[in-house]
């Protein structure tokens, strides 16, 4: 009996930083290739880009950058001698402006796909079985059933609920609805004050929100450097940003106007009344619903696709990348380098990711910025380490800027000076901690660091500067504080 030739090489379920990029290379290398979406904007066409554009990152580096020119107009411009009277805000315009930019992203990767002769299809992707997939289209809900050799699982994820605050999309709302609010709410509470939590409480505070973080363990930023935790603790409190640790919601309560929170810390209960609340206490893989009960597609105990170091899953001829796996930080470019090692992988051309060395970043004002280990790693191992460091106070650059806050800290081993770890808080962490991860992937020694020159002025000579701390020759520190 003959068998009839699959629709594609290769079929990717999600079009996210991980599945359009999987898609892209895919193609690149010359595989018949299709990618199926159900993002839909506002027109109810096809989006591409997944929460990263839609819904996520953008979003909230596009009202980042709204927020901090407002707070720098209206806090901060007198001090270069500039006076401005009457400022006014337009929220709705500056949402306006953030959707703007979401669309022109998605737009891009639409004909990306186009150039590169992929299939977009706008529908519900779903896994029937080995080398088949589903596609319920949006507007119809009509089923197709398309076949590929190799299918690539990126359905991405999703916003954690919490039983104690449902979301009503109106008092209470999730992270993806607080980039999207079109007032600036008096008071605000953020459930978790992580990385989302800490990046949609700067923006809204610096919008002219009193903001309260309600985070439920006792350590701050408990992912980062402690050091680099401590000084982000003390900054954005100075900033005015009310961070309340151990601090566990136990009830909500929606009012006539607005809503009552009620949590527990170590001092006993307390009762805050709130105009909004944002539940940010991290996402969730969109697992559910991704491959059909006879699959067996196996799955941890948190809903995430099991995978080996190469993302196969339990089923041959299925990966599975990005949000939906434990495997590596949730993060944008994990899920991106992701896409490229499988599309290589089916070509017989992938090189494996160095998972060790993926840099994280807090787009907070000022950011945070981290790659490799901590101290506290460090310490609880017994590793030998040495540490140097540089305050951006004593750079001349950011001095100049008004931007003197944080610091740069370098951790290397004791005995071998290899790079263990580069930590940032400060002005442009997120551009300046590539520096380390390339240091760190060719294996440099912070000696190559200290050796390389750097522009002077810049910010970035703060690697160099920290490099050189190691070794106690800093060259624009104080000798009390190289001791």
């Amino acid at each position: 009996m003959a068998t009839s030739k699959p629709n594609y090489d290769v079929i990717i379920i999600g079009a996210g930083p991980a599945g359009y990029v999987a898609a892209i290379r895919c193609a690149q290398l010359g595989l018949k290739t299709a990618c199926i979406d159900n993002w839909s904007n506002l027109k109810g066409n096809s989006s591409p880009g997944g929460t990263f554009v839609n819904a996520g990152c953008i979003s909230s580096m596009a009202l980042l950058e709204s927020s901090k020119i407002f707070n720098l107009l209206n806090n901060e411009i007198s001090a270069h001698g500039i006076k401005i009277e009457n400022l006014t805000i337009d929220i709705a315009q500056m949402i306006n402006r953030k959707d703007s930019i979401i669309n022109s992203l998605s737009q891009h990767v639409t004909h990306l796909f186009e150039l590169n002769n992929i299939d977009c299809i706008h529908a519900h992707g779903k896994l029937l079985a080995v080398g088949q997939v589903e596609a319920m289209d949006i507007n119809t809900g009509k089923s197709t059933v398309y076949s590929a050799e190799h299918i690539i699982l990126a359905a991405g994820s999703h916003p954690s609920k919490l039983p104690c605050a449902p979301i009503d999309n109106e008092s209470i709302i999730d992270s993806t609805l607080a980039l999207s609010l079109l007032e600036t709410p008096k008071k605000l509470a953020i459930i978790g004050a992580g990385i989302i939590g800490l990046e949609l409480a700067g923006i809204w505070s610096r919008l002219g929100s009193d903001v309260i973080l309600l985070e439920a363990q006792d350590v701050f930023l408990t992912s980062a450097d402690q050091q680099i935790s401590e000084q982000a603790y003390q900054i954005f409190t100075q900033q005015g940003l009310d961070i309340r640790l151990g601090a566990r919601v136990i009830s909500t309560k929606k009012e006539v106007k607005g809503i009552t929170v009620e949590y527990q810390d170590n001092n006993g209960t307390h009762t805050i009344r709130l105009d909004k609340l944002i539940v940010a206490t991290g996402r969730e893989p969109n697992s559910e619903n991704l491959a059909a009960a006879a699959t067996e597609l196996l799955l941890d105990d948190n809903g995430f696709v099991h995978v080996d170091e190469n993302c196969c899953t339990s089923l041959p001829g299925i990966y599975a990348i990005g949000d939906l796996t434990s495997l590596g930080p949730m993060l944008a470019h994990k899920g991106l380098e992701e896409g490229i090692f499988v599309a290589e992988n089916i070509a017989e051309q992938g090189k494996p990711i160095n998972y060790n060395i993926i840099p994280s970043v807090i787009y907070s004002s000022p950011e945070i910025a981290w790659v490799g280990q901590t101290e506290q790693a460090l310490q609880a191992v017994g590793e030998p380490y040495k540490v140097g460091t540089f305050p951006f106070s004593a750079s001349a650059r950011a001095l100049a800027a008004g931007k003197t806050d944080g610091m740069v800290k370098i951790i290397t081993h004791a005995e071998t000076d290899a790079i263990l770890g580069v930590h940032i808080i400060g002005e442009q962490a997120a551009e300046l901690i590539a520096e380390s991860v390339l240091a760190m992937e060719f294996s440099a020694s912070a000696e190559d660091l200290a050796r390389t020159i750097h522009a002077h002025p810049s910010i970035s000579e703060a690697i160099h500067e920290a490099a050189l701390a190691l070794d106690n020759r800093a060259l624009h520190l104080p000798p009390t504080l190289l001791e």
